[in-house]
C-alpha cells in the first residue's frame, strides 16, 4: 500500500508578530483507511492587510481536512478535492457573517495535496504552492492566481519582471471573499522517493528551486527537513511568515481504473 514519511514546520519570521499560515492533514491510520481515504495534507495563508487573516487560514484548513475524513469511503479524488474546497471557501465567507467577525473582511489562500494509491491530486486557490521534488530537481505543480501570473501569461511582463514587480503578492483569487471559488485541481502518478512540498509564499518567495530540491533530498527525517527549508527561507529574508509541509513517498500501490474505479495490477 501507499507508505509516506511526513514532516511540516512554520515560523513567523523577523518581522510579524503573528501566524497567519496555518497546516493540517489526514493521516490514514490503517491498511483499509489508506484505500478508501488516503491522506491529505494543506497549507493556506492568511491574507495580509485584511482583518483575522489566521481565523481565515485556520478555518479552511480545518474544515478541508474534517471534511476530506467524513468523505465517502472510495470517493475519486479528482471529483472529491474541488468540491471540499469549495466547502472551506464557504465556511470562510460564512465565518465573515458571524456576529463576532461583522464587518470584518478576510480571505486565505489553500494549497491542498491529497494522495492514495499510486495517485496524487493537487487542488489550490491563491498563490500557495505544491512542488514535486523528483530525481534532485524540483517541478512547481501549481500555478499562482496572482496579477503578476495572469499578466505574465497573456506576455505583458517577462518572468524576471513577475518576480520583482512590487504587485506580485496581489492576489486575483483567495479563499472566502465569494461564496463560491474555483480550484484548479490536477492528477499525478507517483513513484517511490518522490517528494511533495507544500508551502506559503514566506517560503517559495525567498528560497530558490534548486536548493529546495537539494534541501529535501537530504536522507533526514522529513520533520527535520521541514524545518530548514523554512530556517533557510527566514534566514534569507524573513519578511513574512514561513511554512513547509515535506511528504516523502516510500512505496506506492499501483492500480488500474475502470469506470472510474481502482483495481489491482496483477503483479507478473
Amino acid at each position: 500500500m501507499l507508505d509516506i514519511q511526513f514532516g511540516q514546520a512554520s515560523d513567523l519570521g523577523k518581522v510579524r508578530t503573528n501566524n497567519e499560515d496555518a497546516m493540517g492533514s489526514f493521516l490514514s491510520q490503517s491498511r483499509s483507511q489508506g484505500r478508501s481515504h488516503g491522506f491529505l495534507f494543506a497549507v493556506a495563508d492568511g491574507v495580509g492587510g485584511l482583518d483575522l487573516g489566521e481565523v481565515a487560514s485556520a478555518t479552511a484548513v480545518r474544515v478541508l481536512t474534517e471534511s476530506f475524513s467524513t468523505a465517502p469511503a472510495g470517493a475519486m479524488l479528482t471529483s472529491l478535492m474541488p468540491r471540499l474546497m469549495q466547502e472551506a471557501n464557504a465556511a470562510v465567507h460564512d465565518c465573515a457573517l458571524q456576529p463576532e467577525y461583522r464587518g470584518k473582511k478576510m480571505a486565505t489562500t489553500l494549497v491542498a495535496c491529497a494522495l492514495r494509491y499510486d495517485q496524487a491530486v493537487i487542488s489550490h486557490v491563491g498563490d500557495s504552492r505544491c512542488y514535486l521534488v523528483r530525481n534532485g530537481k524540483a517541478r512547481l505543480l501549481t500555478q499562482d492566481h496572482t496579477l503578476v501570473h495572469e499578466q505574465h501569461k497573456m506576455g505583458l511582463i517577462s518572468a524576471e519582471e513577475m518576480a520583482t514587480s512590487e504587485s506580485r503578492h496581489i492576489l486575483i483569487r483567495s479563499m472566502g471573499p465569494e461564496l463560491f471559488v474555483s480550484a484548479d485541481t490536477s492528477m499525478h502518478t507517483i513513484q517511490p522517493d518522490d517528494v511533495f512540498v507544500l508551502c506559503s509564499d514566506g517560503l517559495h518567495n525567498e528560497l530558490p528551486d534548486e536548493e529546495m530540491a537539494r534541501i529535501v533530498s537530504q536522507h533526514k527525517p522529513m520533520e527535520e527537513v521541514a524545518r530548514e527549508l523554512v530556517a533557510r527561507a527566514v534566514e534569507i529574508d524573513g519578511g513574512d511568515n514561513t511554512t513547509a509541509q515535506v511528504i516523502r513517498v516510500r512505496t506506492v500501490e499501483q492500480v488500474g481504473m475502470y469506470r472510474g474505479r481502482p483495481y489491482r495490477l496483477s503483479s507478473i
